[in-house]
């Protein structure tokens, strides 16, 4: 008997796509044990580990860039179009390869998060592309001018074939996808309990004094993190391999843990704008202190959506850089709000594909 076969394709621009897609993935196995799922993304298999708990295909393959950038903040227009027009010009190829791909695997859905091709070659395979998303990637390129107009009519054509679009929170209207569903937030469950990370993290400082430093997967250069010493009864964590040794810095290095299971032992999240990390923060009800980001849509819309639902403090990106840390002597701002978002993204969305593919 043929088992479900579930094919994802993730643009690999940091790690906040594979993240939102692989605890797509992990309810799914959760719910039907049978299912093959197969990964196809460049982000690493480690990370994808991280959410997966059992076995899947992990595809090596890339079917839009994203934004090519030296880290979380800083972008390199002129190299991601020149990557995306290389794309484009494989175009047919990647369509011959990866449609047979898909039929000689069987694969009964492909869910794009959120490259627009992934859409073209599930239907030259003959089968349906859905994409899950809270932006599309013509949302970004739009902003950057004359010189990526092209390139937006060209994702917008294969956007607006899309059988389904599966909506995340903190969205733009995507109005090019023709049909559309609202869905909850989406993230992983934190592992351990409260109790165990600290004493395995020797982690003394109360909640509201334990601030979890995250910048996404691409991190950020020149962290000021002289800036901590200035906190001396603060107790700051990090993923970041390469963070100085500090006498309140624990740098997180075991790979057992994520930034969400350690979230619950925060009293606030420091991050750059991200819908991962947000989305996380907010289904476990943490304060997040967002950087400001400039040049990329989305940051405006996520921020936006933060001071709606969530506690939150906004920090100008070159106040940070410069060392101006006194934010973190001031509360955070209640939410503006007073409706919750739907923490229960992950189940809806396996529940669709599910009933899609049995």
């Amino acid at each position: 008997m043929k088992r479900p076969t579930l094919y994802c394709a993730m643009t690999g621009h940091g790690f906040g796509h594979a993240v939102r897609t692989a605890c797509i993935a992990h309810r799914v196995q959760q719910l039907c044990p049978d299912v093959l799922i197969i990964m196809a993304t460049r982000s690493p298999r480690w990370l994808l580990e991280s959410y997966l708990e059992k076995p899947f295909i992990h595809r090596p393959v890339a079917f839009d860039v994203g934004v090519i950038q030296a880290d979380s903040l800083q972008m390199d227009y002129g190299a991601t179009l020149a990557k995306l027009t290389q794309i484009y010009q494989q175009k047919k190829r990647l369509m011959a390869t990866e449609s047979n791909y898909l039929r000689n695997n069987r694969v009964d859905l492909v869910l794009a998060d959120v490259p627009a091709l992934a859409v073209a070659i599930a239907h030259q395979a003959g089968i349906p592309g859905w994409c899950v998303s809270n932006f599309g990637w013509n949302f970004i390129y739009r902003d950057w001018g004359e010189p990526f107009a092209e390139i937006v009519e060209k994702i917008e054509q294969d956007y607006a074939q899309a059988d389904l679009l599966l909506r995340l929170p903190l969205a733009e209207p995507m109005r090019i996808f023709p049909n559309q569903i609202d869905v909850g937030l989406t993230g992983g469950d934190p592992r351990f309990s409260e109790q165990d990370l600290r004493q395995k993290l020797r982690i003394q400082t109360p909640k509201e004094r334990t601030v979890l430093l995250t910048f996404g997967g691409l991190g950020l250069q020149a962290i000021p993190y002289d800036g901590l010493k200035t906190f001396p009864d603060w107790q700051f964590l990090t993923f970041d391999r390469q963070s100085p040794n500090l006498a309140n810095l624990i740098q997180v290095s075991d790979q057992i843990y994520r930034p969400v299971d350690v979230m619950p032992i925060c009293g606030r999240v420091m991050s750059k704008p991200g819908f991962s990390t947000f989305s996380e923060a907010l289904r476990l009800e943490v304060p997040v202190i967002s950087l400001t980001r400039d040049g990329f849509a989305e940051a405006a819309i996520l921020l936006e959506g933060l001071q709606n639902y969530g506690e939150h403090q906004i920090v100008n990106h070159q106040d940070f850089f410069d060392g101006n840390w006194n934010f973190l002597h001031q509360s955070p701002n209640p939410p503006r709000l007073t409706q919750k978002l739907d923490k229960n993204g992950d189940r809806q969305i396996a529940e669709r594909i599910l009933a899609q593919i049995s």
